[in-house]
């Protein structure tokens, strides 16, 4: 058990260099929005993950309402539904009020990391976990010295507004392994080009392109068994 644990820390910590990159981006783009410190913090600490949190800063800057940044946000956190029904198999020995501790550490780089590796070694609960750790502190700790730097650095002088979909990108492109796959990210890329273009910084995109794209896999995906 104890070994798993060790892998799962030791196998996330190359991802977590990266996660740390985008966490400081987020910890200085918060701050830049309007947020306080301890508010920015307190984001990373209950809700830890990127890239709800990257949009929901998007939205506290451009003045969105609670209601639309609480729908937005939801919607976006769908996803981990998918993610967690996908993980049950492997948590099913564990009792229900440990499922739902492992349940936070859920996010975008936990779920493919151990989808992939539970293909070599099977269901590991433990390897979940310490991974989870890891990405949980490296986005904490990277999270605190972005809000110590808010005030300090221009993050788009420096790029670091384009570190978290750089790192999505690049997790992305390893789960594309077939045609629906593939079409269903060009139908999000096309269909965020053209709502962007018709209506610049629009929050309601990411919601539209969330809903409409993932069809045209669920279509493909029947249509070819």
């Amino acid at each position: 058990m104890t070994s798993y644990f060790r892998y799962g820390i030791i196998i996330a910590l190359p991802l977590a260099l990266a996660i740390a990159t985008y966490g400081v981006s987020y910890g200085v783009l918060a701050i830049g929005a309007g947020m306080s410190y301890f508010e920015a913090i307190l984001m990373s600490i209950l809700v830890f993950s990127g890239s709800v949190q990257l949009v929901a800063v998007a939205m506290i800057a451009s003045g969105a309402s609670f209601i639309n940044l609480v729908i937005a946000t939801s919607l976006l956190n769908l996803r981990n539904l998918l993610y967690g029904a996908a993980l049950s198999d492997g948590f099913h020995q564990l009792k229900r009020s440990t499922r739902f501790l492992y349940a936070f550490g859920i996010n975008d780089e936990s779920f493919v990391l151990s989808t992939s590796k539970f293909k070599e070694i099977g269901p590991a609960p433990r390897f979940f976990l310490g991974a989870a750790i890891t990405f949980y502190v490296s986005w904490l700790l990277s999270s605190i010295v972005g809000a110590s730097l808010g005030n300090v650095i221009d993050p788009v002088a420096y790029g670091l507004d384009l570190a978290f979909p750089v790192t999505f990108a690049a997790l992305l492109v390893q789960s594309i392994t077939n045609y629906p796959a593939f079409a269903t990210m060009g139908l999000a890329a096309l269909l965020t080009i053209c709502l962007e273009a018709l209506s610049p910084t629009n929050q309601f995109t990411i919601i539209i392109v969330g809903i409409v794209a993932p069809f045209l896999g669920l279509f493909l995906s029947k249509k070819g068994r």
